[in-house]
């Protein structure tokens, strides 16, 4: 089975001006999170944007043609929804565009609002229901399609606290037979989202900072992720030498420099101390843990 995501040296641009240029990566799990890249990746990776440069597959196909071949369907956060259209119908028609027969979508329909726990909602318009419920009705609509591959875009993302736990939970479970991946800034560790997970990459531009099993991720809050500009290797080499480790990469070929640092014995702050010390300048530094704060 192919990898359900895979990037070689992919730019993608919004407005002309790349969000992203030389990211490189492939999932190897069933259930993705990906942390912290521009929206722009969640799109490229549903069809809704086209690369500028670079090679982007999602199971084994271009985008497009995985969607057109229902392989594969998004759920993108808060798309524009027909406030007159019911949940029921919003859904259905996701089923009908994607080829199915009447018939076949309406069954289709009928079981992704059960599994989105949304069959009480049925009948309820668009435009007076809540922002849950209208994102729990786009991952409905993914579902409608048949596809056994579902891209979520952010759905947590603003929703209040009372709500977040339950959400979760419900989408966890309705996607539960299906490969998924969930792109967002960051997931809280403790979400059913983030436990039924079985891998997380962390994307910091256009460079994966760390990638592996989300509580393994979260557990290194001695690890960061950092940006440099200067003598880079000069600063690697110093941080070694103090019981530290380093990897050092490149976005694109074009600084800043990309980092991944253990700090082993030392310090935040010894960082910036042997920044100077070596010519280097550090113009970023992010815990990899904070991706699931």
């Amino acid at each position: 089975m192919p990898p359900l995501f895979a990037a070689t040296t992919l730019r993608v641009d919004v407005g002309g001006v790349p969000a992203f240029d030389g990211l490189t990566l492939a999932t190897t799990g069933e259930h993705v999170l990906v942390l912290g890249a521009a929206r722009a990746l969640f799109e490229a990776a549903a069809g809704l944007r086209a690369p500028a440069r670079g090679s982007l597959l999602v199971e084994g196909s271009r985008p497009i043609d995985a969607v057109r071949s229902r392989a594969v369907a998004g759920a993108p956060r808060d798309p524009p929804m027909p406030p007159s259209w019911t949940v029921r119908e919003y859904v259905t028609w996701s089923g009908r565009l994607s080829g199915h027969r009447r018939a076949a979508a309406g069954a289709l329909a009928s079981e992704a609002l059960r599994r989105m726990q949304l069959e009480a909602m049925g009948k309820a318009k668009l435009g007076q229901a809540t922002v849950p419920v209208r994102r729990a009705t786009v991952i409905a609509a993914a579902l409608a399609t048949g596809a056994q591959a579902i891209l979520v875009d952010d759905p947590l993302a603003g929703l209040p606290d009372a709500v977040l736990g339950p959400w979760a939970r419900i989408a966890s479970r309705a996607l539960a037979d299906r490969r998924t991946i969930f792109f967002a800034g960051r997931v809280p560790l403790e979400s059913p989202i983030a436990l039924a997970a079985d891998e997380a990459i962390i994307v910091d531009r256009s460079h994966v900072a760390a990638q592996g099993a989300p509580a393994e991720i979260a557990a290194s809050d001695r690890s960061l992720s950092l940006r440099l500009h200067g003598d880079v290797e000069g600063f690697a080499r110093a941080v070694e030498s103090r019981g530290g480790r380093v990897e050092l990469a490149t976005a694109g070929g074009v600084p800043p420099v990309h980092a991944r640092v253990d700090l082993g014995p030392l310090a935040n702050n010894d960082l910036f101390r042997i920044a100077g010390e070596s010519g280097a300048v550090l113009i970023e530094l992010r815990p990899l843990s904070s991706a699931f704060a």
